[in-house]
């Protein structure tokens, strides 16, 4: 059976006063270094023109990218009133960056584009125009019909990939918010994307404890016994390979991470600090339980050096690797 070629990639610029713009069009302009498949930019084309000279192919369907790949950066235009300054937001800007997000969203799910980059956006921006979501992680999910609590955030290197159980919380909150249930459901939906997306079809899950040592048989807690344990026996139960749990600071050295392909860890820091320790400009943050593909750079808008030509492309260029890689898994599976 002959595969149809993999469409190319919608990525929304993200802030126009932020980084999104420099780096993808130095994504363009180093395409064949960074070996990258066609992609479509959406945004405002002022937002380019402040931070590059090079050229933008204005293009109308995301499927003309291909053709216009080696012409110009191929750019969907959304007209703004009025257009940024590289490190000064706005309001103009946070509606930009929202539309753009929503178009690229849009097309990926019509199947117009073979998936989702999303450049970095202002928070504080998006909720000054009434945006009502926590990222824009739950942003996509809403508008795939997926609710925020199916969807799982990964953030995957080239030799770690690592889920938090619980996020944006404060530590001290994460004892009361951690159940079995809500570890199974993220184990599950970390199983099946390593299964869909990465294209493993025994896919092996190590999760963490909570405590130091995990939790010394209960002396140092009994969040392990009571919680953690019988989520890993439910998904075992399943017949999926887990195991666990394991102290966290045994899980991270060169032979540890042979036995896994993904970690899942019971709070933020702890998935992500060993994953930016060995990988900080090429972890990918990656959204599981999607019917579509979503990845982003794992940085922020960095309004502080944009406009400065200091903004580093390979972040980017590793959310746009994976984007492609994960779409051809899944485009061999279908």
């Amino acid at each position: 059976m002959t595969r149809a070629p993999l469409l190319p990639l919608a990525v929304s610029l993200g802030d126009p006063a932020g980084i999104g713009p420099e780096v993808l069009a130095k994504c363009w302009d180093n395409r064949d270094r960074f070996s990258l498949a066609p992609f479509v930019a959406i945004g405002d084309p002022r937002s380019v023109r402040a931070v590059w000279d090079g050229p933008i192919a204005t293009i109308d369907d995301p499927r003309e990218a291909e053709s216009a790949f080696d012409v110009g950066l191929p750019l969907i235009q959304i007209s703004s009133p009025e257009s940024d300054r590289p490190g000064h937001p706005s309001v103009a800007g946070a509606h930009c960056s929202l539309d753009a997000l929503e178009i690229a969203v849009g097309l990926t799910r019509s199947g117009s584009a073979g998936a989702v980059v999303t450049g970095p956006v202002s928070k504080e921006q998006l909720y000054s125009i009434g945006f009502r979501h926590p990222g824009q992680t739950e942003f996509v999910a809403e508008r795939c019909g997926i609710a925020a609590g199916n969807v799982a955030m990964m953030l995957a290197g080239p030799t770690l990939r690592t889920v938090p159980v619980t996020t944006h919380i404060a530590l001290s909150d994460v004892p009361d918010m951690l159940t079995a249930g809500l570890i199974e459901s993220r184990g599950r939906t970390t199983l099946r994307g390593l299964q869909r997306s990465f294209g493993i079809a025994e896919p092996r899950l190590a999760i963490t404890g909570l405590n130091p040592h995990s939790g010394e048989g209960g002396l140092l807690g009994r969040a392990e016994i009571e919680v953690i344990e019988p989520a890993i026996a439910a998904l075992r139960a399943e017949g999926w390979r887990v195991t666990g749990p394991h102290p966290a600071d045994t899980l991270f050295h060169e032979s540890a991470r042979a036995r896994y392909d993904a970690a899942l860890c019971m709070y933020h820091d702890q998935a992500l600090i060993p994953v930016k320790a060995l990988h900080f400009v090429d972890a990918v943050n990656i959204t599981l339980g999607l019917p579509i593909i979503r990845t982003a750079p794992d940085h922020g808008t960095a309004f502080d050096i944009a406009g400065q030509d200091r903004a580093d492309p390979r972040p980017m260029a590793a959310a746009l690797c994976l984007a492609a890689h994960c779409a051809l898994n899944r485009s061999m599976a279908a």
